[in-house]
Parts: structure tokens; C-alpha cells; sequence
């Protein structure tokens, strides 16, 4: 019999640069902060208790929780042709919602391909700062 999930708990990336990514998704996304590393001052309890964060940050939001885990070496880049993640997709309420998206990633500087139509919704494609492939969607 197989495992009955009934949801994702939570997704997290690995990037290169934590500061660079968070400035990125706080500034895109705006998510609040379920979990953050310890500054270097903390006590060694509260450092070994937040270990599982590797440095980095978890963002809570109504999908579940994100994750940015920096361990990636400063030159590495995201390719979506190599095993692993493809790309991560965030819903979005209404195609007002995805029109107002752009402008947002617009201001930021952000490249994005515009808003698509495919068939059973439409979409938003862009890019985190390590080139992880990112889309806003919202259904038909």
C-alpha cells in the first residue's frame, strides 16, 4: 500500500550567498520568518538548536514553510537539467494578483518572461539570485 501524504511540509533551497537570497525573497515574497540562525553571539544551546538551519533562514507563508539552506559554493549556479528541482511554484489568488506580481519583480529589477497562458492557468517564470527557476501561478 502506498504513503498517504496529503501535503508538502516544506521545501528547502540551497544557495550560495544567505544574505543576497534573503534580501531576495524577502523583498519578492515578503514571507515571515518561522526560524533564522542564531547571530554568533548566541549561547551554544540556542546555536545547537538551531543547527539544522546551517546558517540559514525558514519563511512560513499559507503553503507551509521555504527554506534557504547556504552551503553552496560561491560559484555554483542552479540548473534545472540536473537532477534534483526544476523549478518551485507559488500560487497566487487571482490574474490581478499576477499582473500587480510584475510590477513588484519590475521594481526589484527582477527579469521575468511575462505572464503566460497555458490552458489551465496562467503563469509567471523568474529567477532567485543563484538562477533557481521560480513561477507565480494562478488557475483558469
Amino acid at each position: 500500500m502506498p504513503i498517504n501524504a496529503s501535503d508538502y511540509a516544506h521545501v528547502r533551497l540551497t544557495v550560495t550567498d544567505i544574505d543576497r537570497s534573503r534580501a531576495f525573497y524577502d523583498a519578492v515574497f515578503g514571507f515571515e520568518t518561522a526560524f533564522e540562525a542564531p547571530p554568533s553571539d548566541a549561547d551554544q544551546q540556542t546555536r545547537e538548536q538551531l543547527s539544522f538551519l546551517f546558517g540559514g533562514v525558514i519563511y512560513k507563508f499559507g503553503g507551509g514553510l521555504l527554506g534557504l539552506r547556504p552551503v553552496a559554493p560561491g560559484a555554483d549556479r542552479y540548473d534545472e537539467d540536473r537532477v534534483g528541482l526544476d523549478h518551485l511554484c507559488f500560487t497566487v489568488a487571482s490574474r490581478t494578483e499576477l499582473e500587480d506580481a510584475v510590477v513588484v519583480l519590475e521594481g526589484l529589477g527582477v527579469a521575468h518572461h511575462g505572464i503566460k497562458d497555458i490552458g489551465v492557468g496562467h503563469i509567471l517564470e523568474f529567477r532567485d539570485p543563484d538562477n533557481i527557476a521560480l513561477e507565480l501561478f494562478v488557475p483558469a
